[in-house]
């Protein structure tokens, strides 16, 4: 890797937020979930959750490259995916239009959020709604009742990025030197991480010019072992 790879990498990682996320209910359309997850990489959203199907291939095909630096853990049902984002002190808000919804900027996203987007033709399900503590909504004035997922996502989520470069949120690091460690040596030399995943091997240390750092006992191994 070279060194300005690393710096680049080393800068992306100062400016995420792993207190933003956002929550895909059953959205299945594999272009719809790449827009989403470029769009959360844009605001430096560390991690999105899923919930999809038992259908391995989607969950597959939904990653589009973008696994290494947007993680998405996948939920079998939305209780368990609304029960892990509210264990970490996150509001959930749920786009969707009702009596108690308000304009999505009059949100305070300084604060722990997460984003729940429900599904590409009917939005989320009623139990969503009933889980997620506020409804929130995209004014619009035209004859469309509704934005695709993927712009809703966009629109909402640089409305969330506005208020935290506000708040100077993105001007520190909140993520683990161990974490930050783990990204640099699976985005700065992915085969070699791949490598180490199928043999579990521990994985190197990566220093401030962006080289391994790993003794020969460490190199033995991945050239040796099966």
């Amino acid at each position: 890797m070279s060194p300005e790879r690393y710096k680049r990498i080393r800068q992306m990682l100062k400016t995420r937020q792993p207190d933003l996320s956002v929550c895909l209910e059953e959205v299945t359309k594999p272009h719809n979930v790449s827009a989403v997850i470029r769009t959360c990489d844009a605001v430096g959203v560390h991690k999105i959750h899923a919930v999809w199907d038992e259908s391995e291939n989607l969950r597959k095909g939904t990653a589009m490259g973008s696994q290494i630096w947007v993680k998405t853990q996948p939920h079998n049902t939305i209780q368990s995916a609304v029960a892990e984002l509210k264990k970490q002190n996150m509001q959930v808000l749920v786009t969707h239009l009702d009596d108690t919804a308000c304009d999505f900027r009059d949100i305070d996203y300084t604060k722990p959020t997460a984003v729940l987007l429900g599904q590409e033709k009917t939005g989320a399900t009623d139990e969503a709604i009933a889980l997620a503590d506020q409804s929130i909504i995209v004014p619009m004035v035209g004859m469309v009742q509704s934005l695709n997922v993927s712009v809703a996502a966009a629109v909402v989520m640089y409305e969330a990025q506005r208020q935290r470069e506000l708040a100077s949120m993105y001007d520190k690091s909140s993520l683990s030197e161990q974490e930050c460690q783990d990204i640099l040596f699976e985005g700065g030399f992915p085969i070699l991480f791949q490598q180490c995943k199928r043999r579990g091997l521990a994985f190197p240390h990566i220093n401030g010019n962006g080289e391994i750092e790993a003794d020969d006992a460490w190199w033995k191994a991945l050239q040796y072992s099966s």
